[in-house]
């Protein structure tokens, strides 16, 4: 029997490519990539033309944060919203990385449309 572990980062990994093959950031509207370990929680703004990172932000920058793991992502979501709005970019593509739409994925993404970020 194989390990549950394995078998749900294949179904994440299967899941993520299927996204992948749909959306595609540009330097106007990038895409928000979103991963998240059992610990942390990282989110990118990147333009896949050019194939750079336009912004970043994650937990682990924010050092001074106490408390849930959902606290911690209304955090780096404003984190973010603030380096995208310093470079100028509203829009973005949500790509979720091939988890659920729920808990800190879901805590994140209405975090930034409630700072103004639009997708």
């Amino acid at each position: 029997m194989q390990n549950i572990v394995k078998i749900s980062k294949e179904k994440r990994d299967r899941s993520h490519k299927r996204i992948r093959a749909k959306v595609m950031g540009t330097a106007k509207r990038p895409r928000l990539s979103v991963f998240k370990s059992n610990n942390y929680i990282y989110a990118q703004a990147i333009d896949d033309e050019n194939q750079v990172t336009l912004a970043s932000a994650s937990d682990l920058e924010i050092k001074a944060i106490k408390g849930k793991k959902t606290e911690k992502s209304v955090q780096v979501a404003q984190k973010l919203a603030e380096k995208l709005k310093a470079k100028e970019i509203d829009a973005i593509v949500f790509d979720r990385g091939g988890f659920k739409y729920h808990g800190r994925v879901k805590i994140l993404a209405e975090e930034l449309r409630k700072l103004g970020i639009k997708f």
